[in-house]
Parts: C-alpha cells; sequence; structure tokens
C-alpha cells in the first residue's frame, strides 16, 4: 500500500543553512557551490548547504581555548549534570525536531528512535557520570601497585582530560540520536566537540544544536557545527584531538590515511558498515515461540528508518529446511504491515530513504545482489518500477527479501543494500551458521534466537570475535528486549573488522574513550594529591578516642562534608576476642562452620591455627570501634567494599581498627555525599587481618535543616 501528502515541504528555505563556529552562527555570503537539500518526501528543496570560506582553524582554536577553558572549570559531575538539564530541555521541544525531521523519511516510530534515543542517551550518561565516576577531573583506573617493599613508592593509572577537540562526522540516518551519542560522554570527559552531520539530514541536527545552544545549559565553546563540506578540518588536528566518524567503510578508510592521522598521532574511531545478522536456532521450530519472535525481529529491522541503520539486518540464517517458511513468514507480515508513504501523512507506516541519491544506491546494490543469483522474494525492481506514481517525487523504494541457493555466494555477504532489503539464507548446522556469519567480516550486532542455553553458548563462542554486540533472543525476551538494533548507552556499540573497530557507546567506557590513560609513579602523598584518593601510607590526620575524650580532635563521624578532609583518620583501641564471643557469635548468627565450632578440625585446617573468629565477627567489632554513636553528619552505611580476610584472629587476640576518609563524593544536586573510608584490622602484633572499605552517605552541613534531614 501506498499514500502521499499534498502539503508543501517542511522547511523549504531560500538561506544557507548556517554553522556555528567561534561562538557565532556563520553563512557564506557569496557561495560559489551549493548543494541543495530536498525533502525525501516530496521532492522540495528543504536546505540549501554551502561552506564556502569556512575558518576551520578558527573552529579548532576557540574549541581548544575557550571551550577547553570553560569545561575545565567544571567537575565531571557538574558536566554530567547539566547533560541532564538538556536532556529535560530537549524534552521540551522534541516536537520541533519530530516536526522537521518529517522531511528526511521519518516516522513517528523513527523519532522515537533518533530524537527520543538521542535524548535518552543524555540521560543515561548523566546518571552514569555521577554514579559511576568521581567528583573531580581525574579518573583513577585500577589498584595501587607497589613498586618498593616499604610502599614509599608505588604507581597506578589515572585518566585525565585530553587537551583538544572531540570532531563527529556523522551518517545522515541519525541526524539526532548520532550526533547526542557521540557528544554524551565526550562532554563528560571536558572535551569540547564540533559536529560536522551529513549534508542529507544535516538540517535536522542544526535545529537540534540550536535548541543546545538556545537552552544557555552549555559552556561557551563548548559545541560548534559545521554544516556542509568539512574541507580541510583534519589538517588542522593532532595527538591532542579525538575523531570519531560513523559512514561507510571506504570513506573511514580514506580518512584513516590522512596524515594527521598517520603521522600525527591523530585518534581515529570509526563505525562503518556492517553486514549483521540474525540467526535462528536449530531449536526454533515454526511451532515455537522463538520462531515469532524471530519473524518480529526481522521485520522490525527491514522496516524501522525503512532499513537505513548500521545495525539493521542484512543476513538472515536459518536452518536449511526453514528458509521457505521465514521468507513466507516475513513477506506476510510486510504485507500486513508496511504501507509506504509520507510519513506526515496518517495511515503511512514506512517512510522514503533519506534521499534520490541513497534511493539509487540502494537499487543498484539490490541488482548485484540479483545478478550475483539472488531471487527475489518480495519486492525488489520490479515492485519498484509499480509503485503508486505519487511517490514518484520522493526516495521510496520497498521492502525487498531476497533468498539464494548458495548461502557461500560473495555479495551476500559483502554487499549492503542500505535500505529495507534483506538476504535469507539456509545453514546445515550450528558451525556451518557460525562459518556464514563470520564472512561479513566484522558486524556491530547479531541476534541468536535459540530457547536452548547450549546452543546460545555454542554460538557466542563461535561468533563473538566477530561481533560487537550478541542479542540472544528467546521466549522470555521477546517482549522485554530492547531488540537487535537498538544500541544502548550502557553497552559497548561498534565492532571489529568491517564494523570499523570503534566503540562510540558503552557507559563509563565511552567517556574514557575522550581521556588520556596515563601511568603516575610517586609517593603515597603525591598520588593522594594528584587523584584525590588517599593512598595507604600517605599522612594522615589521626585522633584516638582519648584525643576526642580530652578534648584534642575531633571524631571523623562528627565532621560533615564542610570540614572533613581526605586523611582524617580514627584509631581505636584493642578489644580482645574470647572463645566465648566466637561461641556466642555461632549461636546467635547460625554460622557454625567448624572453624569457628570445632578446636581439633580447624587445626587440621593449613589456614587455622585453632578455632578462629568469624570474619563478619571482626567486622561487626570493628564497626563498634570506630562508630560514632552520637547524631551526626554521617546519615548512613550503604555497604562495603574489596572487603578481604588476611590473618586469622583467635580467641585471646585482640583487634584494633584504624578508619581514613579515603575519597569524598560531594553530590551536586543534594545536599549530601558519599565518603569511602579506608578499613583496616590488625591484630596485637599488628598484623593486618582484615582490610575494606566502608561506603556512608555524609551531610555537607551540620547541623542539618529540617528539609535536608527528610532528604536523608
Amino acid at each position: 500500500m501506498t499514500t502521499t501528502a499534498s502539503s508543501p515541504a517542511q522547511t523549504a528555505s531560500d538561506q544557507i543553512l548556517p554553522s556555528f563556529i567561534a561562538g557565532q552562527w556563520w553563512s557564506p555570503q557569496d557561495p560559489q557551490k551549493v548543494t541543495e537539500v530536498t525533502d525525501a518526501s516530496t521532492g522540495e528543496v528543504v536546505a540549501r548547504v554551502s561552506t564556502d570560506g569556512i575558518d576551520i582553524a578558527a573552529a579548532v582554536e576557540h574549541a581548544r581555548t575557550v571551550g577547553q577553558k570553560a569545561l575545565g572549570e567544571l567537575t565531571i559531575h557538574q558536566r554530567a549534570l547539566k547533560l541532564k538539564e538538556l536532556a529535560t530541555y530537549l524534552t521540551e521541544h522534541k516536537q520541533e525536531l519530530y516536526d522537521l525531521s518529517f522531511a528526511t523519511g521519518a516516522t513517528q516510530r523513527d523519532h522515537a528512535i533518533d530524537t527520543d534515543g538521542g535524548i535518552g542517551t543524555l540521560f543515561t550518561f548523566s546518571s552514569k557520570g555521577r554514579r559511576e565516576l568521581p567528583n573531580a577531573n581525574v579518573i583513577v583506573d585500577g589498584d595501587v601497585e607497589m613498586l618498593s617493599r616499604d610502599g614509599s613508592f608505588i604507581g597506578e593509572h589515572v585518566y585525565s582530560r585530553m587537551p583538544g577537540v572531540a570532531v563527529q562526522i556523522n551518517a545522515f540516518n541519525f541526524p539526532v540520536w548520532g550526533m547526542l551519542e557521540k557528544f554524551a560522554p565526550s562532554f563528560i570527559a571536558g572535551m569540547p566537540t564540533i559536529v560536522k552531520p551529513a549534508t542529507p539530514t544535516g538540517y535536522v541536527t542544526e535545529l537540534c544544536v540550536r535548541l543546545m545552544l538556545d537552552s544557555g545549559i552549555l559552556p561557551e565553546g563548548s559545541l560548534q557545527l559545521i554544516s556542509g563540506s568539512a574541507r580541510d578540518l583534519l589538517d588542522h588536528l593532532d595527538y591532542r584531538d579525538h575523531v570519531a566518524f560513523t559512514g561507510s567503510a571506504g570513506t573511514a578508510a580514506t580518512l584513516r590515511r590522512h596524515p594527521s592521522v598517520q603521522e600525527g598521532g591523530l585518534r581515529f574511531t570509526a563505525e562503518t558498515d556492517s553486514l549483521n545478522a540474525a540467526i535462528l536456532g536449530p531449536d526454533a521450530t515454526k511451532d515455537t515461540p522463538e520462531f515469532e519472535a524471530f519473524i518480529k525481529a526481522v521485520f522490525v529491522e527491514i522496516t524501522a528508518k525503512a532499513g537505513q541503520k548500521c545495525t539493521a539486518v542484512r543476513r538472515v540464517i536459518v536452518p536449511q529446511d526453514r528458509v521457505d517458511d521465514v521468507v513466507t513468514a516475513v513477506a506476510a507480515r510486510v504485507t500486513e504491515k508496511v504501507v509506504l508513504g509520507d510519513p506526515r501523512t496518517e495511515g503511512a507506516t514506512m517512510g522514503p530513504l533519506a534521499s534520490k541519491d541513497q534511493q539509487r544506491e540502494v537499487g543498484a546494490a539490490v541488482e548485484k545482489l540479483m545478478q550475483a543469483g539472488g531471487t527475489v522474494r518480495l519486492g525488489g525492481p520490479e515492485a519498484a518500477g509499480q509503485a503508486d506514481p505519487a511517490l514518484d517525487a520522493g526516495a521510496f523504494y520497498p521492502v525487498t527479501l531476497l533468498s539464494f541457493e548458495d548461502s557461500d555466494t560473495p555479495e551476500v555477504h559483502m554487499v549492503e543494500a542500505f535500505g529495507p532489503v534483506t538476504s535469507v539464507i539456509g545453514y546445515t548446522d550450528i558451525d556451518d551458521a557460525v562459518r556464514l556469519a563470520a564472512l561479513g567480516s566484522g558486524s556491530l550486532v547479531a541476534t541468536v534466537c535459540t530457547n536452548d542455553g547450549e546452543v546460545a553458548s555454542q554460538f557466542l563462542a563461535g561468533i563473538g570475535a566477530h561481533h560487537g554486540r550478541v542479542h540472544v533472543l528467546n521466549r522470555q525476551t521477546a517482549q522485554t528486549s530492547t531488540g537487535h538494533g537498538s544500541p544502548v548507552p550502557h553497552l559497548v556499540h561498534g565492532g571489529p573488522g568491517r564494523a570499523g573497530g570503534g566503540e562510540e557507546l558503552g557507559g563509563v567506557r565511552a567517556v574514557k574513550h575522550y581521556m588520556q590513560r596515563t601511568a603516575v609513579q610517586g609517593s603515597p602523598d603525591m598520588l593522594t594529591s594528584i587523584t584525590g584518593i588517599w593512598h595507604r601510607g600517605a599522612e594522615a590526620n589521626t585522633v584516638t578516642r582519648e584525643d576526642v575524650e580530652a578534648g584534642r580532635g575531633e571524631h571523623p563521624f562528627y565532621k560533615s562534608l564542610e570540614t572533613l578532609r581526605i586523611g582524617d583518620q580514627f584509631a581505636s583501641e584493642l578489644r580482645t576476642v574470647t572463645l566465648q564471643d566466637i561461641t556466642d557469635f555461632a549461636e546467635e548468627t547460625g554460622d557454625k562452620f567448624y572453624a569457628h565450632t570445632d578446636e581439633e578440625a580447624a587445626m587440621a585446617n593449613p589456614f587455622f591455627p585453632r578455632r578462629v573468629a568469624h570474619g563478619y565477627l571482626l567486622v561487626s567489632w570493628a564497626a563498634g570501634l570506630f562508630v560514632a554513636p552520637d547524631p551526626g553528619p554521617v546519615l548512613a552505611n550503604y555497604g562495603l567494599e574489596s572487603l578481604r580476610f588476611i590473618t586469622p584472629v583467635t580467641y585471646d587476640d585482640a583487634i584494633r581498627v584504624t578508619l581514613t576518609a579515603k575519597k569524598i563524593t560531594p553530590r551536586v544536586t543534594d545536599e549530601y555525599g558519599e565518603v569511602a573510608w579506608d578499613c583496616q584490622i590488625h591484630n596485637q602484633k599488628d598484623e593486618l587481618c582484615a582490610q575494606y572499605d566502608v561506603l556512608t552517605l555524609v551531610s555537607k552541613t551540620w547541623p542539618m535543616a529540617s528539609s535536608e534531614a527528610s532528604q536523608g
């Protein structure tokens, strides 16, 4: 079915689409080369694009100076909070983006993927940045390495801000999400961004950037836009900078050969072509819920965004005896669900491709697949030629299914028709399916549809190294899965080989792509100063209970974040462990493990001298030794981290605890923050018995106002 719209193009304009560089909007005055961008459905001009005379060098310099300075004045948490504010602002204005995006061929369902998906990515990175990263500009990576016997010389790895600019070169298919999924991690990392969107849909990106700038939320110089050709952009970049590219493998290869990349150390990551596969497990017969879930998944992937997704299913790999069943089921669903037409028209469920050029490229790719032996089972050039004449002005292409007698046909695994096109091929056994999936030479994602855990395990072992993501679909996830083709900001988006080798997403991993990891060596005091995290052996401000009672010092638990400092330390008195203590704890808890209750069995164990105290008894006693009993700034204990029991404690031993403020993380939006305390338990011989971090929530001020107390 087809539908058309008689309304004029959404944004017809005689003006050149502006860029935003060096703090101001800019358009060429008398451009010699202008590209006209048309409405994907009607063919009417929606934008004119040119960058004749643009000062790229000024944009890069503005980012490296003004942008870097402004972002450097904020901590990671402050930048993360701005992302939340920005996401809220864009949510309030997303209808404007919807209205304009219709001209790209996007349906309302497609808006949810692009616009809402992009905004959701901002929310996610804001949350993860504040929850998983320090409220600082340095991130510690991994554990401390002891480089001297006495602990006076240590080393560890840290991430710090890169001093350059993050450059985005984006594809046409996601003008909003494609920008925001790269902007979010680079912004949290503290790198200013220059966005270069693809020309066919760059007018939507321009509106999104305009909204972001109009919000007044972003620091000066943190976001710039090049609407049109990037010209000599890479000439101005070096090892301080980072280019994230999304597009064709051919263009990525050309950019990788640029001297700035080859010789200048410019960091370059790419997310490129990908002939992703959906694999039907041998157990998923026609009468199983998995078969139905598989058909739905394939249908969604070849129709969402008219198949113009880097994650779309290009190869449907199924047991040989189910090829016809799968083709028939997918074709039936397409016939029932797909109404091709202008997405602004009621009833249209799939819009056109983004441009006439894209329509020609998809048609040419389908012809190559047919010439290689592909049989058109639905759609194809003939159906395209019989489409409603009212759609001729647009870039429409019908959903097309092909099948191949020879599953090894090279073109199936090499030719990507970047539209609503997929090929169905058969396999003989799991090893054969794995081999066929690997012929894609590296992909972003594969779906494996099975309800057999062993089958899923075999597939992952076989195809994992060829894919950035593996989506396992079965009856349990059919209703809750985010889908084959929907990258989520929490997980890696990227893939090896043909897919580009990059990782654009991945939660905190993505943030670290825009930071430099450095090995730092020095004394505990120096590394404490550098990282803002107390290191064992560093200077400490120690008080005892006797000091507190004599007024010679303040217990750290009575300090709010206003006065608490890294290195504030409490050293307790000794407490003797008796056999009765161990026996009572065993009776009260029910933990009667023989090491605590059977002297002979305990002594037969090579780890224990005789019956020993429970580790959790020691942790409980440690709390009793360091906790300040009266109400104070410490509002709650919310856990322990890295607990290790090292030296057994037996009866007649004594233990003491040393508690040190290790890391202080104020929350930007709350009247309290997190404090991690380094806790060490020693015995009477000064042997280390246990160590761990105690995590608490601590008020920023004390006494708290009544409203603050209710929050705590």
